[in-house]
C-alpha cells in the first residue's frame, strides 16, 4: 500500500516522495533515493486491546499521581473471554477469576501501597463533594506522596492528612476553599485538618502565596443572592485595601464579606450583616471588625 508525500527529495529536488506503508520506507519515485529506511505506523490499530472495541488508538490512558501505581499497571480484564473472542471453560474461568483476585492484591502488597491507595481514593471523593480541578488534586496528591516519604503518614490519620494535603493544594493554586470546607468534604473536625495542615507546612517547607479576599467574593455574593454591580464594588473597595497593605494578616473570608456588607450599603442594597455572615461562614463582630478599616476607602 502507498501514500503520497508533499516531502521533496534531497537527491533530485523534485516533490516526488512516496511512503510504502507494508516496509515502512519513504523514497522517491524518480531517483529512487530512500529518505527513511523504518517509518512508525500513525494511523489506529487493527484491533483493540482494551475492553471497549470501540477505541482503537495506540496509546493509553496518561500518567497520573492520583493513581496509586499512576496508572502504569496492567489489570486481568473482566471479560471472560480468551484472544479469540471464545469463552472460557468452567475450570478456566474459575482460575482466571482467583488470578485477577491475587493480581489485584499484589499491586497494593506493602502497607505504604495500601495506605496510598486508600488515601487517593479519599481525595477522589473529596474532588467530587467539593467541585475541585484535575490541577488541584494532583497538586494535593504530590504533596501526600511528599509526607509519605517523610515518614510523616506513620501513626496519623488517613483523613486528616489528605484532607491537609488538599487544603495546601487549595491554598498554593490560589482555590478559593476554607479549611471548614475542607473538613466538612472529609466529615472530620477542623482541629485534627488544620494539626495535620500545620505539620506538613513545616515538614515540607511549603511556600504558600497570600490569600486573596477577591477570590471569595463571587462566592459569598452567589449564596447571598447579591447583584453583579454590588460583586464589583466590593472587588474595588477590596483592591484600594490592597494597594494600601490593608489585607494582609486578616481573614480573606471577614474581608470579603465585610467589603460586600459596604458594597451594599453603597449601592442601596438591603441585606443584613446576619445574611452575609451566614453566606460567608464568618461572624458578625468579624465583619464589623472588618467594616471599621474598610469605611475610609468607600
Amino acid at each position: 500500500m502507498m501514500s503520497m508525500s508533499t516531502h521533496r527529495c534531497p537527491s533530485c529536488g523534485k516533490n516526488s516522495m512516496q511512503t510504502d506503508i507494508n516496509s515502512g520506507e519513504m523514497f522517491c519515485r524518480t531517483c529512487g533515493y530512500v529518505a527513511v529506511e523504518k517509518l512508525e505506523e500513525a494511523g489506529p490499530e487493527w484491533r483493540s486491546f482494551s475492553n471497549d472495541e470501540s477505541d482503537r488508538s495506540r496509546v493509553g490512558a496518561g500518567t497520573s499521581l492520583t493513581m496509586h501505581d499512576m496508572g502504569l499497571s496492567t489489570v486481568i480484564g473482566s471479560a471472560d473471554k480468551d484472544a479469540t473472542g471464545k469463552p472460557l471453560s468452567a475450570s478456566m474461568k474459575s482460575s482466571i477469576e482467583r488470578l485477577r483476585t491475587w493480581d489485584s492484591r499484589t499491586q497494593a502488597h506493602s502497607s505504604a501501597d495500601r495506605n496510598l491507595r486508600q488515601a487517593l481514593n479519599e481525595l477522589n471523593k473529596m474532588k467530587d463533594k467539593m467541585a475541585l480541578a484535575e490541577s488541584v488534586v494532583e497538586k494535593a496528591a504530590y504533596i501526600y506522596r511528599k509526607a509519605m516519604e517523610k515518614k510523616l503518614v506513620r501513626g496519623r490519620s488517613i483523613h486528616g492528612l489528605i484532607a491537609a494535603c488538599l487544603y495546601a493544594a487549595c491554598r498554593n493554586t490560589e482555590t478559593p476553599r476554607t479549611l471548614d470546607d475542607v473538613a466538612e468534604s472529609i466529615n472530620i473536625r477542623r482541629k485534627d485538618v488544620a494539626r495535620c495542615y500545620r505539620l506538613i507546612y513545616k515538614e515540607l517547607d511549603l511556600k504558600m502565596p497570600v490569600a486573596d479576599p477577591t477570590k471569595g467574593i463571587s462566592r459569598i455574593a452567589s449564596m447571598a443572592n447579591l447583584s453583579e454591580k454590588t460583586k464589583r464594588k466590593a472587588i474595588e473597595i477590596l483592591n484600594k485595601a490592597k494597594k494600601i497593605g490593608m489585607v494582609a494578616g486578616k481573614d480573606p473570608m471577614g474581608l470579603a464579606a465585610a467589603a460586600l456588607y459596604l458594597a451594599c450599603i453603597s449601592n442601596g442594597e438591603i441585606r443584613s450583616q446576619k445574611d452575609i455572615s451566614v453566606a460567608a461562614g464568618v461572624t458578625e463582630v468579624t465583619i464589623r471588625n472588618r467594616c471599621v478599616g474598610l469605611k475610609s476607602l468607600l
